[in-house]
């Protein structure tokens, strides 16, 4: 998003980019853009209607379940102006609206150097100077280093990624709804969300240590489904096919950058999205604050203001991702917590009642 922003105020940007084409890996399940972030942003770059093309509007309802399969909450208004679009669709509208020769795929880039005149990119076999390096790598940037000493802490809790066919698994579909669908017990809870093309997306998380975490990190998908059966033993037979029948896609340790993460300005280098506001997914703002960041910063780089207008931004960004850290936390805890469903309940009734 940055990027094509910044062509459009006709700057010339590189995006450097480890994945060597496209479609190398997953880019994993489906989005809620918000009106005054993330479509905010669509529309900034030019790409509403592209973005009202791919997206889904008719999935944004909501269930939730207590452990016994009791349904406590059902809500499916497609008014509610979050429409769902799926990460790749996401990705792919903005690949196709940038310049040939933007991305750099395969370039890894393995150390950034301060020179006389900004910084010297480092990669295997190829080095290359930028006045301006934005951090834009997410979680594990190898740029906020260079920034702030802080790093990422483990949450308290891993998801197991699973996957499903629509037409082969429709007791899955029935119990997902026109959305997504939450269960929530003690200290567990099991999710799964509506994806374009026939696919659904489906979430195991447990509390546990950051040890066991990487242990199920190295276990085969055999083993890691018997463990999440063990661990939804109790469960309603209707929710407990989550576990038995999903393809396991991979384990999701949640990380998290301290609330308010903030740094000393710097001259030629800032960050965006993760890299600098890491969070967990439980307040559904992840990347409509990284479209939002796109278009902030964007604007900051191409005023008159000069690197002042950067700073400007990097204040904004924080105030506005702390908000929405606190919430992710509290989304996550009262997720997982051995209170049970009672505060994911309250949620959602305190976000109807905003509406």
């Amino acid at each position: 998003m940055l990027a094509r922003l910044l062509q459009r105020y006709g700057r010339s940007p590189v995006v450097f980019e480890r994945d060597t084409h496209v479609d190398e890996r997953p880019q994993g399940g489906s989005l809620d853009l918000h009106s005054q972030t993330g479509q905010y942003a669509m529309r900034q770059a030019g790409l509403e209607i592209a973005f009202a093309a791919a997206s889904r509007p008719e999935d944004q309802g909501d269930r939730l379940y207590d452990a016994d399969g009791t349904l406590l909450f059902d809500r499916d208004d497609p008014t509610d102006d979050r429409p769902e679009i799926d990460r790749t669709a996401l990705r792919n509208i903005l690949l196709e609206a940038l310049l040939p020769g933007t991305v750099r795929w395969g370039c890894r880039v393995a150390g950034i150097i301060p020179s006389a005149d900004g910084f010297v990119l480092v990669g295997e076999g190829w080095t290359e100077q930028f006045d301006v390096v934005v951090g834009a790598d997410g979680a594990w940037s190898q740029v906020r280093p260079l920034l702030s000493d802080a790093k990422p802490a483990y949450e308290g809790v891993t998801l197991v990624e699973l996957g499903f066919d629509v037409a082969r698994h429709p007791a899955i579909n029935r119990l997902t709804g026109s959305g997504k669908m939450f269960a929530v017990g003690d200290n567990r809870a099991l999710i799964t969300q509506r994806n374009g093309l026939g696919h659904i997306r489906g979430y195991a998380g447990v509390r546990l240590a950051e040890a066991t975490a990487k242990e199920w990190r190295a276990s085969s998908p055999e083993q890691l489904q018997q463990v999440l059966q063990d661990a939804f033993a109790g469960w309603a037979p209707m929710l407990r096919e989550v576990v038995e029948t999903g393809d396991v896609i991979g384990v999701r340790p949640l990380y998290a950058l301290p609330i308010g993460h903030q740094w000393k300005s710097r001259v030629g280098l800032t960050l965006l999205g993760d890299a600098a506001h890491l969070m967990s997914p439980f307040s559904g703002e992840g990347v409509n604050l990284a479209l939002a960041d796109a278009v902030d910063l964007a604007g900051a780089l191409t005023s008159d203001g000069g690197w002042t207008s950067v700073t400007r931004y990097e204040r904004t960004m924080s105030r506005r991702a702390a908000k929405a850290a606190e919430g992710a936390a509290q989304g996550l805890n009262g997720a997982f917590s051995s209170e049970g469903v009672m505060p994911v309940l309250e949620h959602y009734r305190a976000r109807i009642r905003r509406v």
